[in-house]
């Protein structure tokens, strides 16, 4: 199977989706209840995959601490859920790129009130 193959983007849609609900289910404490699953990457293979996750709060390391943690149990459910040949192992990954546009937006503000003031006192 090709890695951007129609079938594999099926898969990825299908895992992701699946994650998605499960990780609601999760009773770690550790798990931010504002937790999403931004992409998720299934090997051509299905034996691994890797689940970008977004955390709305600041501690994402510890909610993909108690992910990894919580993984036996997500892939059981999600084998229930999905009907693979085989079920892959997920890897867990934290995506900061929210965080990261966030954070670029709010400097962009910051430089265009600069120029602005700055042009305001030029006259």
């Amino acid at each position: 199977m090709k890695k951007n193959s129609t079938k594999n983007n099926r898969i990825n849609a299908e895992v992701m989706r699946a994650l998605s609900s499960i990780i609601r289910t999760v009773k770690d404490p550790r798990v931010d209840p504002m937790t999403s699953v931004t992409d998720v990457i299934v090997a051509p293979d299905l034996k691994t995959c890797k689940a970008y996750v977004s955390v709305l709060s600041d501690d994402g390391e510890e909610t993909i601490a108690g992910l990894t943690s919580a993984e036996g149990y997500i892939r059981r459910e999600l084998a229930r859920e999905v009907n693979l040949r085989y079920t892959p192992e997920i890897r867990f990954l934290l995506d900061t790129s929210i965080s990261y546009g966030v954070d670029m937006s709010k400097k962009i503000e910051e430089v265009m009130a600069a120029d602005e003031a700055a042009r305001e006192a030029r006259g």
